[in-house]
C-alpha cells in the first residue's frame, strides 16, 4: 500500500476529506519523527513501539576488492510490533 492509498482509506474510514486525512497522516508521521530525533520512544498500545537504536562502529569488507573498511556508528529507527498487531496477522 502506498501513502496515497493509505490517505484514501483513512478519508473513507473516518468520513473526512482527502486533504484532512493527508494533513492528519503527515502530522502523525512528523511528530513520530521529531520524538525519535529527541531519542524518545513512541508507543501506540496494541500497534507497536517506535524507538531509536544505536548501531556501533564496525569493520566491514568491500565486496569488490575484499579490502577492509570502517563503517561508522549510526542511529537507526526501530519498530517493534505490539501483541494485538501480531495476533491480527495470524
Amino acid at each position: 500500500m502506498t501513502k496515497s492509498e493509505l490517505i484514501d482509506k483513512i478519508a473513507n474510514s473516518a468520513g473526512i476529506s482527502r486533504t484532512a486525512a493527508n494533513n492528519a497522516l503527515n502530522a502523525t508521521l512528523d511528530n513520530i519523527t521529531r520524538s525519535l530525533k529527541r531519542g524518545q520512544k513512541v508507543t501506540l498500545i496494541g500497534f507497536g513501539t517506535f524507538s531509536v537504536h544505536d548501531r556501533k562502529a564496525r569493520t566491514g569488507r568491500n565486496p569488490k576488492t575484499g579490502e577492509s573498511i570502517k563503517i561508522p556508528s549510526v542511529r537507526i529507527p526501530k519498530f517493534t510490533a505490539g501483541k494485538a498487531l501480531k495476533n491480527s496477522i495470524k
